[in-house]
């Protein structure tokens, strides 16, 4: 009998140790998919053209994580309808490698624009890290002869049929239909698929107001084919010098900021998350890459996930404010 219970007290001895050990690695394990990503290629859907803002940070921080990560980071540009392709793109892929590197200005203005959504924001866009402010800029032909916001709105009220418009799709195209009913302008609102040919017409005159992020006219400003009248934001800023803020301009309703972002798929795990977030954030703020994004019409905002999520709220607030002028209500 004594022998017997030696055994059976060995035995507890031995399973509780194991119960121990199973306590011990089980969080090792839970842990190992942040420890181990990326595993194979990573894949960046844009909502905007090449040349943007977007695109302009997009690259420079993929090629910056594909050294950090020795796997290839490819940047897929989706423009059109508003942001959805490249969002519906991004959620249908059910895939963990595939991030969105968005602006608020693409989605934020969606549930009062669209009857129906393929997505649900606080569902399916997991915030990862916020990178930047987009400088928004108003931008007319520079053959116009046009200097201020005040001056386009004279010559628009004066020959309300002559004048075409244009905002960057979401929030900037969202303002933009607010400041012709805030100033009870007749002019045309003309849709872009992409915004880069939108700044191409503005350059030949084919539109005469922009609103959009100062890199995707910068090259035609330079050419000497468009005037920055305005730009969004607080304060001026030294890439347009000596130009004034919309809200300087006597037009705050065309003020707003946009956040550019990184955002993973539905239900991927806070701790993945953070550790990208970490390392876009440490690629952001090399001051190799900075320069560059600054150059390109961009403040510099690395913050990790719920800095992003604050940002969004608070621009949400924005698009609210906006729907109010012009008398829309939530369709989703």
């Amino acid at each position: 009998m004594n022998t017997f219970h030696a055994f059976l007290r060995g035995a507890i001895r031995i399973a509780a140790l194991a119960i121990m050990l199973c306590v011990l690695v089980a969080p090792a394990r839970s842990q190992a998919p942040a420890q181990a990503w990326p595993q194979r290629s990573v894949k960046f859907i844009l909502p905007f053209g090449a040349g943007t803002a977007t695109d302009v940070a997009a690259r420079l921080i993929g090629e910056r994580l594909s050294t950090k990560w020795g796997k290839p980071v490819v940047v897929e540009n989706r423009p059109g309808a508003d942001g959805l392709i490249a969002i519906q793109a991004f959620t249908s892929a059910n895939d963990d490698h595939v991030l969105l590197y968005a602006s608020s200005a693409s989605f934020i203005a969606h549930p009062y624009m669209h009857e129906k959504l393929p997505y649900v924001l606080e569902r399916d866009l997991e915030p990862i890290a916020r990178v930047a402010d987009t400088i928004l800029s108003v931008g007319v032909p520079a053959e116009s002869g046009i200097k201020t916001v005040a001056e386009f709105v004279a010559a628009a009220r004066a020959e309300p049929q002559k004048y075409n418009v244009a905002g960057a799709a979401g929030l900037p195209e969202f303002a933009v239909m607010a400041f012709l009913k805030s100033e009870n302008l007749g002019a045309t609102k003309v849709p872009y698929r992409d915004v880069v040919q939108a700044g191409r017409d503005l350059g030949e005159g084919r539109i005469q107001f922009l609103l959009s992020s100062y890199a995707v006219v910068r090259p035609l400003v330079e050419a000497g084919k468009v005037r920055i009248v305005a730009v969004g934001g607080r304060e001026r800023t030294n890439v347009v010098p000596g130009v004034p803020t919309v809200v300087e301009a006597g037009y705050p309703g065309l003020n707003m900021e946009t956040t550019s972002g990184f955002y993973g798929p539905k239900g991927m795990p806070l701790a993945v998350r953070q550790q990208i977030g970490a390392e876009v954030i440490a690629a952001a703020s090399d001051p190799a890459i900075s320069a560059k994004i600054v150059a390109s019409g961009q403040i510099m905002r690395p913050q990790g996930p719920a800095q992003l999520a604050a940002a969004l709220k608070d621009q949400a607030a924005t698009a609210a404010r906006i729907a109010k002028i012009l008398g829309m209500e939530m369709k989703q």
